[in-house]
């Protein structure tokens, strides 16, 4: 497979990530739990899996496996999420780095997890290939992604970042950019994976109050990228803004959210 090779990104995402990792770990990691939950069902983790997390962060994923009896590994860009990843799973083997070059043998893994991550590697599909070649050949990789955007209240959330960001580089990903199902599908087939099914999982953002709500809001690189860009009062303004419409009577917020997971073979 003949595929440019770009520069690879983890440098900068290790950065923007784990500027505010335990924010990000304590708030809103806790909002994807249910897709976490789902996926590892639906790869039947358990007892006697060996699972690897690519994009692992925090850690949230390789802690639930680890639960299940797995034995788990991860690899990530932020120094500082491996740092938190490791509290949750002393036993697991963490790996800092760039998705496209895995420090995995081939063969290695039942189940290969992207949590919202491949699509943001400097080089996708070289990314997810390299997934595929550490999966051993009755195994699963899973490609988590957001949902469809149209009627998903968190999808306005995530544009109200756009006017405080700075323009994206010509053929940048936007974070729906596998959200279709066919576009999915074919991202996948492109890196020499079975596409098995796709399924959709609910994940809505709960958040006790406002100042909850804008702290985890401001924990991703992506927020990170615009406070750099714009200020920190521009990006919790425009949070504040987006969330309002979610106010429930007794001050908490919800905002309805999806994930579109791609079940496959290597």
């Amino acid at each position: 497979m003949d595929i440019e090779r770009k520069p690879t990104t983890g440098k900068i995402n290790g950065q923007l990530w784990g500027s505010r990792a335990r924010d990000w770990a304590d708030i809103q990691e806790q909002t994807v739990s249910p897709v976490y939950h789902e996926v590892l069902k639906r790869a039947k983790v358990g007892n006697a899996t060996n699972y690897l997390d690519v994009g692992c962060g925090s850690g949230m994923a390789t802690h639930l496996a680890s639960d299940l009896g797995a034995t788990v590994s991860g690899i990530d860009a932020s120094d500082e999420l491996l740092t938190i990843a490791k509290e949750r799973s002393q036993k697991a083997n963490f790996n800092i780095g760039d998705l496209e070059v895995l420090p995995f043998d081939d063969d290695s893994f039942d189940v290969v997890t992207g949590f919202n991550s491949f699509q943001y590697a400097g080089n996708p599909v070289v990314a997810l290939t390299e997934a595929r070649r550490v999966t051993k050949p009755n195994g699963y990789v899973v490609i988590v992604t957001w949902g469809t955007p149209e009627g998903m209240e968190a999808a306005s959330v995530v544009a109200a970042l756009k006017p405080v960001l700075p323009a994206p580089p010509p053929g940048a990903p936007g974070p729906f950019a596998l959200s279709d199902e066919a576009i999915l599908r074919d991202f996948a087939s492109s890196a020499g994976l079975r596409p098995i099914s796709i399924f959709d999982v609910p994940s809505p953002w709960h958040y006790p109050d406002k100042a909850t709500a804008i702290r985890g809001l401001g924990s991703s690189g992506v927020a990170a990228r615009a406070i750099s860009h714009s200020g920190e009062h521009a990006v919790n303004a425009a949070h504040a803004a987006a969330i309002a419409p979610f106010r429930q009577p007794d001050g908490s917020y919800r905002i309805n959210s999806s994930f579109r997971c791609l079940l496959s073979l290597p």
